[in-house]
Formats: structure tokens, C-alpha cells, sequence
């Protein structure tokens, strides 16, 4: 009989085991764990949670003194004298405190039961607020309060207001970053010599500052973050970002990549077939694209350029040295509208020199996708160009020396890393580790202001393409309320009757109560029934490829005069005779979409428009936008409005690979700071490792997590 024992004895042991794994966590872990969720785990980062805010709790005046003061934030101190729920004209916790001076009413709106307790009358309450007069004479809605003792001793600095979770309360925040202060190593990082050489003060006198100001403190600098205190966070901030990303371009400089040094016939007929010379602008960032290229680390370069200055046919050039020297290059585009442009526009130069160029996206039928795969395995196909279905498991170079993206700020680390990891011989295990990466071309036409490029792009090199091919016209941007669409339309008919096409975009496909937009669909219908003569297509996310690319074609042809669209069209929609550009609802565009679309016109020699319908009454950043858009057509100057306007983390958007964007320093303000940053992380990382790795350990952990690919 003791075999089942011992049979019992283990399910015994396995059900205490799902017990305790199973047991609640206690309130202690739950706030670690909440915690954690802010990304504070450790006592430098509850250090480093810096105020949004401060309250002034210093002083208590009267409740009569703080009546006359006008609505504004004031706190008193006084005893309940009534207390009580009442339901008209809803539920609502009404409270009324007096001081020797007079009564003031608390009204809680939302309140819990523990509340209508805890403020019974006879209780002495410490009351912070916007006072103001209503039927019942002085009144808070929803204070902030504390039951104190009579005489309770006053704050003597100011209370510090944090970004807080759920289920945070600020004292909980303030009393664990109280502990952590109390804990902490706090060696400065930077020598006095240095501090004193960059006019910054210490770092522990600024960070306890920035948690408990003292009452004859300067308000508005601390409220503005230009205090002392704040600059030194600042400047930190933005030395450890340099020195990570300086070091990752150095980790990149010391790995292998194949040098492609050979300009040979592919290259050289390429650029001889084209029907247009290359920019002088073209030129220079060739020049340096093929310096790098030579190089046998990868080379990281990010190519901008407007839209429309001709960043494909250097991407071109790029991939047929790569060819030259006998390597395939990829070139991978975000939407299949945009890489089948690239793809009709790019074979047509590569294959007449011989050239097979593989084409790759999700709509492929299985069969197609299984001989695409095999050319680009076999080696067959030289150049490909596709979609994210270029990084799935199954497609295997047999030896890629380029990569290309386009659009990259669309494409997330790690499917760009994705790609990158396609590099293998061809005859080398693919279980084995990556030996060598390829060469990297990133392309944007959104242009990156100077200072979010130093900031954020700092392990790259940059290229600017900042001129026009020439015989770009130039386009007129017109703004129009939406009740002026008759006249709109009327421009329309008589741009296709002089014999030219019309884009008109809508931010929607569907109908959205939310939103109220015109849709794709419904502006299609309207145009077919008001222009009855002309030949009007429809374009959007939701058609087939096929499809849509039967309506592009089209289009393409002249044979449709007006194409309604969503913004599939947004980039690599290239279409000499569109001279008119109609976006409907441009008050939700952003800068860089209104500007992409408008590029999409002026590409031949006719006069080219661009007209933004609005629906009034505008907001303020929509208003800002606009102005922007009639006032410039400077990528450049409209990329650095973008930034002012919407701050660099949604600026970056799809690029960011969960690294922290700057929590304290502000770029549209603190330019001069980025550049000390800079010249300082320069400087340290050639003669001092050990200020680099304490500087960086304390920022970031140990973890640099800015490592880019």
C-alpha cells in the first residue's frame, strides 16, 4: 500500500505548489507592481520620476480672506459643520466647513461612502481648491483634502505633484520616492571641474530641488523648466542618449559587412540610359553613399529629400554597385502601391542591362510567392523589391549586400532588423550566427529638422538631397471652407476639360458618427453625379491589389480624369498629367501627410494646385497647419513647423523601437543644450570610459536600449 501514498503525497505537493502560485498578491507587491508599469523599479528611477507640477500647501488663509480673491486656487482649514447626501439635481456628498471667518461648501460629485464618513461633522479639514461663489455663497467642487489636528504644522515646501498610474495615489509616489532619495548613491557622474567648465549645478542638489522646492523658489522657471535644477536633468538626459547612440555607431563600425567596391558596366549603363542628368544634389549624396559602400562595415545611412527631388534613382545607382560587385540588394517600400511603383519604375531601368528583378508582397498567390522565393534564393534574382513580406522566415538570400527601405520611420526596429538578418553566404549554415550584415539605405521624404536628427539619429550618417530636378513647377496651396465645394467642383470639371487630372482625398472609407467626415465612397458618388461627363475612379486600403492597381493604371493612362482616394496615394504615386490636388477634410491631416499628398502634383509642366477643404470653425493646431501649408513648400521648413507643433515623439512615429523618448528636455527650446550634449559626449567617449559607463548606468541602467538598426 505505499505506492498510492507516495502518489498522494506528490498530488499533494503539486496542489499546495498551484496554491501558493495561485495566492493573491498582498497590497505591498500590487504597488511594486504598479510601480514597475511607470518603469520604476529601482531607487534612481523613483529619483528620476521628476514633478509635473507643485501645489502650494505652505500657507492656509481665511475662508472669508480667500473669498474675495477671485476664482483661483486657494487652501483654507476649517471644521465640518454639516454633512450629508443629497439627490437633487443628482447624487452628490455636500459638505460645509467654517472657519471664524465664514462657511464654505465642499461639493463632491463622485465620492464613496468611506468619504461621507471620514467627513463627519466635528472633524477638522485641510481644504485645497478653486473657490468659487455659488447659490449657497463660497464653494469647491471636488478639493483636494486632509483630515489635520488643530494645529497641524504647515509644509515648508512645495508639494510636488508626480505622473502617477492607476491606482497611485501621489502619497504613496511621494513617500517611495522619499525612501529612494534617502538610499541613494549620489556620486556625481561629471567632475566639479567639468560642472563648473558647463555652468551646471551638482546633481543631488538639483534632484532633491526638482522634489521639494523650497518656498522662495522661482516658480515660473521651475514651472517653465528652465531652473537651474531642470537644466542640469536636461542636459543629463541628453548626454546619456548621445553617448549610447555614439557608442552603438562605433559597435556597428566594428562589425563586418562585405565591401562593395565595384562601380562596374551595370552601374555605369544605368546612369547613362537615364533621360534626365542627375542633380548636383543627386550627385554629392551618390558620391557618399559610394564611399560607404566601399567600406567593409556596414554603412547606416539615412537619405532625405523632398518629395519629388529623386531619392529612387539614387537608391538605383546604390543597388547596382551592389550588383557590380556581385551581390543582390532588396529594396523594401511600406505599401504595395508605393513598391510597385518603385518595382515598374526601377525594372524598367535595371532589366533591359540584364538584371532580374524579383518582385515580393502578401497578395502574391502562393505559386507566385514560391517562384519569387526561388529566385531570390538561387541568386537569379539580383534585385528585389516587395513589401513586409520581404522579412517573412521563408525567403532566403543567397547573398544580400543591400538593403534599402524606404519610408523607413513606417517600418519598426525590428522589421528592419528583421530584413537586415537576411544577410547570409550562400553556402554558410543558416543555423550559424550572423557573421556579417549588409549595408544599410534608409530613405524618408519627410525631412528631419537638424535637432531631432542630431538627437535621435545620431548613430547615422545623413544625406540631403535639397534640390528639384529641374522643370518641377511649382504649386499653388489655396485653403477653402467645405460650404465652398460647388466652386471646388467647378474648378475640377474645368481642369479635366483643359485635358489634366484631379486627386481628391478623403481621410476615411466608412462613415464614422464620431467623426463626420465626407467618406471616399460618398465623395465617388457625389462627383459621378455632379461631373456626369467625366470618367471619375475610386481607390482605398480595402480594394484587392489587383484592383486597385487596375484603377492606378488607369489613372496612369489619363484614361480616368478624376481619382477619388484615400491616402494610399500619400507617397510613390507618380502621374505628370495630375496638375490639381483636392484634400477634403485637411483639417485632420497631419503636416507631413498634407505635404506628401500635395507632392503628388507638380511633377509635369503644367501649373499645379493644391486646395485644403476645411470644415470651420478650425482649432488651433488645425489653424497652424494650414497656415504652414499656404505659407512655405519647404519640406524642410515644414518638417521643423511639424516639430514645434507636435513634439518629437509622435514626429518619429513608427520608428521608435520602445527606447525612451526625452522625458525632460524640450528640442523646440533647449537646441543649445543638445549641442553641448553632443561635443561633451564626443569628448568622453575618446578619453574617459569610466564617466561613460557611470553616466550611462545611471540613465539607462546598464540597458541602452537606443541601439539602432
Amino acid at each position: 500500500m505505499p505506492a498510492p501514498k507516495k502518489k498522494a503525497s506528490a498530488d499533494s505537493a503539486k496542489k499546495d505548489k498551484a496554491a501558493k502560485s495561485a495566492a493573491p498578491l498582498s497590497n505591498a507587491q500590487k504597488a511594486l507592481n504598479k510601480l514597475a508599469k511607470l518603469g520604476l523599479r529601482s531607487d534612481m528611477d523613483l529619483a528620476l520620476h521628476l514633478p509635473l507640477r507643485y501645489e502650494d500647501e505652505t500657507q492656509v488663509m481665511s475662508i472669508h480672506e480667500a473669498s474675495l480673491r477671485g476664482t483661483q486656487v486657494v487652501q483654507v482649514e476649517g471644521v465640518v459643520s454639516k454633512s450629508d447626501v443629497q439627490f437633487r439635481p443628482r447624487r452628490q456628498l455636500v459638505v460645509t466647513i467654517a472657519d471664524d471667518s465664514g462657511p464654505l461648501v465642499m461639493r463632491f460629485l463622485n465620492f464613496y461612502g468611506s468619504q461621507a464618513t471620514q467627513l463627519a461633522e466635528g472633524v477638522r479639514v485641510r481644504v485645497r481648491g478653486e473657490l468659487r461663489h455659488g447659490f449657497f455663497g463660497a464653494e469647491m467642487v471636488h478639493p483636494t483634502y486632509k483630515v489635520v489636528l488643530e494645529g497641524a504644522p504647515l509644509p515648508t515646501a512645495l508639494t510636488p505633484v508626480y505622473p502617477a498610474g492607476e491606482g497611485l495615489s501621489q502619497a504613496y509616489l511621494r513617500k517611495a520616492i522619499a525612501g529612494a532619495l534617502s538610499r541613494l548613491d549620489w556620486r556625481d557622474t561629471l567632475p566639479p571641474a567639468l560642472l563648473a567648465e558647463l555652468k551646471l549645478d551638482g546633481f543631488e542638489a538639483s534632484v532633491r530641488q526638482l522634489h521639494n522646492p523650497p518656498t522662495d523658489v522661482d516658480e515660473y522657471a521651475l514651472e517653465e523648466r528652465s531652473h537651474p535644477a531642470w537644466i542640469r536633468m536636461k542636459f543629463d538626459e541628453l548626454l546619456a542618449q548621445q553617448l549610447s547612440l555614439k557608442r552603438a555607431q562605433a559597435a556597428r563600425r566594428a562589425r563586418n559587412a562585405s565591401a562593395l567596391p565595384t562601380i562596374g558596366k551595370i552601374s555605369k549603363a544605368f546612369i547613362k540610359q537615364l533621360p534626365f542628368k542627375l542633380t548636383g544634389a543627386q550627385q554629392r549624396v551618390l558620391e557618399e553613399i559610394r564611399h560607404d559602400l566601399q567600406e567593409s562595415f556596414p554603412m547606416q545611412r539615412l537619405l532625405q529629400g523632398d518629395v519629388g527631388s529623386g531619392k529612387t534613382v539614387v537608391a538605383a545607382v546604390a543597388a547596382a554597385q551592389a550588383i557590380d560587385s556581385g551581390f543582390q540588394a532588396v529594396l523594401m517600400a511600406p505599401t504595395e502601391i508605393l513598391a510597385d511603383q518603385h518595382f515598374r519604375k526601377i525594372a524598367a531601368w535595371m532589366e533591359p542591362l540584364g538584371v532580374k528583378v524579383a518582385w515580393l508582397t502578401g497578395s502574391l498567390k502562393k505559386k507566385e510567392k514560391a517562384a519569387a522565393n526561388a529566385l531570390i534564393e538561387s541568386g537569379e534574382a539580383r534585385l528585389v523589391i516587395g513589401t513586409h513580406a520581404l522579412i517573412q522566415d521563408n525567403v532566403q538570400f543567397q547573398k544580400l549586400g543591400l538593403v534599402i527601405v524606404d519610408e523607413q520611420h513606417r517600418f519598426g526596429v525590428g522589421q528592419r532588423l528583421a530584413l537586415r538578418n537576411k544577410a547570409r553566404d550562400g553556402d554558410a549554415d543558416i543555423t550559424a550566427p550572423l557573421q556579417t550584415v549588409p549595408h544599410q539605405l534608409m530613405m524618408s521624404a519627410t525631412p528631419i529638422p537638424r535637432t531631432l536628427a542630431m538627437t535621435y539619429y545620431a548613430d547615422l550618417e545623413v544625406s540631403v538631397i535639397d534640390e528639384l530636378p529641374p522643370g518641377r513647377t511649382p504649386i499653388v496651396t489655396r485653403t477653402i471652407d467645405q460650404n465652398r465645394r460647388e466652386e471646388v467642383i467647378a474648378r475640377v470639371h474645368a481642369n479635366a476639360l483643359e485635358g489634366r487630372q484631379v486627386y481628391w482625398v478623403c481621410p476615411l472609407i466608412e462613415e464614422s458618427e464620431a467623426l463626420q467626415l465626407q467618406t471616399a465612397t460618398d465623395t465617388y458618388s457625389m462627383l459621378a453625379e455632379a461631373l456626369p461627363d467625366l470618367r471619375i475612379g475610386l481607390v482605398h486600403g480595402r480594394l484587392k491589389q489587383a484592383e486597385k492597381q487596375d484603377v492606378m493604371d488607369a489613372f496612369s493612362r489619363g484614361e480616368i480624369h478624376v481619382l477619388v482616394a484615400t491616402t494610399v496615394i500619400e507617397v510613390g504615386v507618380d502621374v505628370p498629367n495630375a496638375s490639381l490636388m483636392v484634400i477634403e477634410h485637411a483639417e485632420r491631416f497631419g503636416l507631413s501627410q498634407l505635404h506628401q499628398l500635395r507632392g503628388r502634383v507638380g511633377r509635369g509642366a503644367a501649373a499645379s494646385a493644391c486646395i485644403l477643404l476645411y470644415q470651420s470653425p478650425l482649432g488651433g493646431t488645425a489653424k497652424q497647419r494650414l497656415m504652414t501649408m499656404r505659407e512655405t513648400a519647404d519640406g524642410f521648413e515644414i518638417a521643423r513647423r511639424d516639430l514645434e507643433i507636435r513634439g518629437p515623439g509622435e514626429f518619429l512615429g513608427a520608428r521608435q523601437s520602445g527606447e525612451a523618448l526625452l522625458r525632460f528636455a524640450d528640442l523646440a527650446t533647449d537646441q543649445w543644450l543638445v549641442e553641448k550634449a553632443r561635443n561633451l559626449a564626443q569628448t568622453l567617449l575618446q578619453n574617459d570610459d569610466a564617466i561613460v559607463d557611470a553616466h550611462l548606468q545611471r540613465w539607462l541602467g546598464g540597458k541602452e536600449d537606443f541601439l539602432k538598426v
